[in-house]
């Protein structure tokens, strides 16, 4: 079986899954980034005909919401706060920080797989702002050096 049937076979298991479950689209993508690490673009033809739905409808989803990946991530995810109270308290200075130490612009990824740098808007740390999740970490009061020590402990 070819890498793409068998992908292709997985998705239907996991839409499967959701199979009669009314509202079931983010639920399912939800679960298909869990196994998959993204959303491979074979998921949105086969969630459309799973939900009788155009595929445009699907990609909509997929598009608008941020968490949804159409690529998979590196192996470290780096998401800056990129919302009003981070900034006005120092966070452009961070992400320029992060973003020219990783050599990467928001979305990207580094050719090598290690990190990706995404930006986010709002982690609900605002009283400790400007903030970031770092894999699974939050991380508050950030400042160019204190990112600094983040981004050496993902670099290989």
């Amino acid at each position: 079986m070819s890498h793409e049937m068998a992908e292709r076979e997985r998705l239907r298991e996991v839409i499967a899954r959701f199979a009669g479950v009314e509202g079931a689209t983010l639920p399912v993508l939800h679960a298909i980034q869990a196994e998959f690490g993204h959303v491979p673009a074979a998921a949105v033809s086969l969630i459309a005909e799973a939900e009788n739905r155009s595929r445009a409808e699907i990609h909509g989803v997929v598009s608008f919401y941020h968490d949804f990946r159409e690529q998979p991530a590196g192996q470290h995810v780096v998401k800056l706060c990129r919302a009003e109270a981070c900034q006005s308290m120092g966070g452009e200075a961070v992400a320029e920080h992060v973003c020219r130490r990783l050599g990467l612009s928001f979305g990207e990824t580094a050719a090598d797989g290690s990190v990706t740098l995404e930006p986010v808007f709002c982690l609900g740390l605002c009283s400790t702002a400007p903030a970031a999740m770092v894999d699974d970490r939050l991380v508050g009061r950030l400042t160019p050096a204190k990112a600094e020590r983040l981004v050496a402990e993902l670099l290989p």
